[in-house]
């Protein structure tokens, strides 16, 4: 592997699996480090067949010591060049039989659908009758990929829509809560402003010494403060297949 190779890898892993380094490199740090921490978490409890749903980069696959992890993405021209998806659907139905899967990822793609419960009722089809699934979902962000951007969910919304679909939520947490969730908003909207700006290299340094400065600031002295739980950036919901 070339030194080009390294360094554009170790890039990408800063920005879904951060380390400390990550604070100099990843605008989104505090969002994405509380993720990683999660899905890292939770990864004990994957096993067998897993089906990573809106994979894009399949940015968790390592984290997982599975039989079988098959990426699926919706049917476009993008997806099919930019992802690493085994298999793309029609936005209906997935392409497996039912009762396949072991384990379903779904990271940060609920608010991309625009008929949840279709889309849960197929979750639900392909997956074993002991099968779990774990989501994680916005509550508080702006709005992106646009104009595909439908929904955020507060905890109740995303705890209620999962039950109605013929599932039993095992566990659910809010990431990121009070002075985090204002933070990583502060820091998001301060580097998309900088970006809009005529393009230089000038202007990408000053984007990153922002960011960077305002993410240390955060690690060193505001990880711990405020953790007001009705306030905060995502959810994250473990549920299991009930019969």
């Amino acid at each position: 592997m070339s030194l080009k190779e390294k360094i554009k890898n170790f890039y990408f892993k800063q920005q879904f699996q951060p380390n400390v380094l990550g604070i100099f490199l990843n605008p989104f740090f505090i969002a994405r480090y509380a993720l990683y921490k999660e899905m890292q978490s939770f990864s004990t409890q994957l096993n067998g067949k897993v089906l990573d749903i809106g994979c894009g980069s399949k940015p968790y696959e390592n984290l997982f010591k599975v039989s079988k992890y098959i990426g699926l993405e919706l049917d476009s021209d993008r997806n099919r060049q930019n992802t690493k998806a085994d298999f793309f659907y029609d936005g209906k139905s997935f392409p497996f039989k039912e009762n396949e899967f072991d384990f379903i990822i779904c990271n940060q793609v609920l608010e991309h659908v625009f008929e949840p419960n279709l889309f849960l009722q197929e979750v639900r089809r392909v997956l074993k009758p002991t099968g779990k699934a774990l989501f994680t979902i916005p509550f508080l962000w702006d709005e992106h990929e646009q104009p595909i951007d439908y929904a955020r969910y507060s905890s109740f919304g995303i705890k209620h829509l999962v039950e109605k679909n013929g599932f039993h939520v095992t566990d659910l947490k809010k990431l990121n809560p009070g002075l985090s969730a204002i933070w990583q908003l502060k820091i998001g909207f301060i580097y998309k402003k900088i970006l809009k700006l005529k393009y230089s290299k000038l202007i990408v340094l000053i984007s990153a010494l922002l960011f960077s400065v305002h993410n240390l600031l955060y690690y060193l002295f505001l990880v711990k403060k405020n953790r007001q739980a009705d306030l905060y950036l995502d959810n994250l919901i473990f549920v299991e297949k009930r019969s």
